[in-house]
């Protein structure tokens, strides 16, 4: 029977009919802006192929004892936290802990400033120091950060320096922070009176490029070390580096050359009104639409205009969004903006539901928004006065980028 259809198969290969059946055996690919992986467009044979090594790395290479795991770990690879390249869930949150003023983390010899809550066999994973400050945080997504990573200074200093004449409370600053002996600073980087640079990834602005985030999201969340970072954080001692320093670089340029969201149904009646319904009620003071990247040696992130809904800057969202902890220099209710492309997507990489802000406490768009005090609540007040239909158009509006 077997040999039969062998020669079934092979007489239809033949007359051709094959590679119909298989059109009708195989579901088409998904259409390019419903993913939020992927390269973005213009990179060379080159860049491609490291953007697949980083892809590799990042997606599919999955740390075990014997590669470096632990001894105390969040997640054994980077995927397990950002599925799809796309937002976390609940389940695989993780605990930031230690700090709660600008003056430093006081609990780094405890273990801070994450809290590794999983262990090897034989080791015990880390408990929480009674007392201390900490926050629950969800992974955000990690496309589009080559853009964001490319703003200039400049032009983040002059959007919180316009936010001074705003009259609707937004304020806005950078999080000025010390950068790690191993990161150099960007060209044309702006330092403030005491040395420091402008972070602007991370929840709270605290981590000043990719880089940084690699080597740090390696060692804290998966206890890799590396020739950047070789503290153990279970033991505090320096070791051997775990992972090369060519691997962490095809991961880093792998983040830079993600493609940005794709926004869906742009040429929709609603959603174009739901658009101007945002910027109307204030939420652009925050979540600028555009921004422009500075020069790049890779081509396709140089002197690029894209729109990502961020300013990069930190703002004080109130008691709401306030948990008592924070990362350089932001007060405890500050937080970076959030960029908004690909929120619409989030549901995709979160079991089918929305877990959104920083630790998912906000099951849809509409209870996100009604999180925003503080400086946001300006725009949570107008978009409380909405009608309801033209609530769910600025709804819809989100849901499409």
């Amino acid at each position: 029977m077997k040999l039969k259809n062998v020669f079934i198969i092979a007489a239809l290969v033949t007359a051709g009919v094959l590679p119909l059946a298989c059109e009708r055996i195989f579901p088409d690919a998904p259409a390019d802006e419903t993913l939020l992986d992927g390269p973005m467009e213009g990179l060379t044979h080159g860049e491609y192929q490291q953007f697949n090594r980083g892809d590799f790395l990042f997606n599919d290479l999955v740390f075990t004892p014997e590669t470096g795991l632990g001894p105390i770990f969040v997640a054994t690879s980077c995927g397990a936290c950002h599925p799809g390249d796309g937002k976390g869930h609940p389940f695989t949150s993780f605990i930031r802990f230690g700090q709660d003023d600008g003056t430093g983390n006081k609990y780094l010899d405890q273990g801070a400033p994450q809290l590794q809550h999983r262990a090897i066999p034989g080791y015990e994973p880390e408990k929480l120091p009674e007392g201390a400050p900490h926050t629950t945080l969800i992974a955000p997504a990690v496309t589009g950060l080559g853009f964001l990573d490319l703003v200039p200074d400049e032009d983040l200093l002059a959007m919180a320096e316009a936010n001074k004449s705003n009259e609707d409370g937004v304020r806005g600053r950078p999080n000025w922070i010390n950068l790690p002996s191993y990161v150099k600073p960007r060209a044309n980087a702006i330092q403030d009176d005491q040395g420091r640079y402008i972070g602007r990834f991370g929840f709270k602005g605290s981590v000043y490029d990719l880089l940084q985030q690699t080597v740090d999201a390696l060692n804290q969340d998966i206890g890799i070390t590396s020739i950047y970072n070789p503290v153990d954080p279970y033991s505090l001692l320096e070791v051997e580096p775990e992972i090369a320093a060519t691997d962490i670089h095809d991961m880093v340029f792998y983040l830079k050359t993600l493609k940005a969201p794709i926004q869906r149904n742009v040429n929709d009646s609603q959603i174009q009104e739901g658009k101007a319904i945002f910027a109307q009620i204030g939420c652009e003071s925050c979540h600028k639409e555009t921004l422009k990247t500075g020069k790049s040696p890779i081509a396709a992130l140089s002197e690029k205009e894209f729109h990502p809904y961020t300013d990069l800057l930190l703002h004080d969202l109130g008691p709401e969004m306030d948990d008592g902890y924070t990362e350089g220099s932001a007060r405890t209710s500050e937080w970076r903006t959030a960029p908004l492309w690909g929120i619409g997507l989030a549901k995709d990489s979160q079991g089918g539901n929305m877990y959104l802000m920083h630790d998912g406490r906000a099951k849809n768009i509409d209870e996100a928004i009604m999180l925003h005090g503080g400086e946001g609540d300006y725009s949570r007040q107008n978009y409380s006065n909405l009608p309801e239909q033209e609530k769910q158009k600025l709804i819809r509006f989100l849901e499409s980028l």
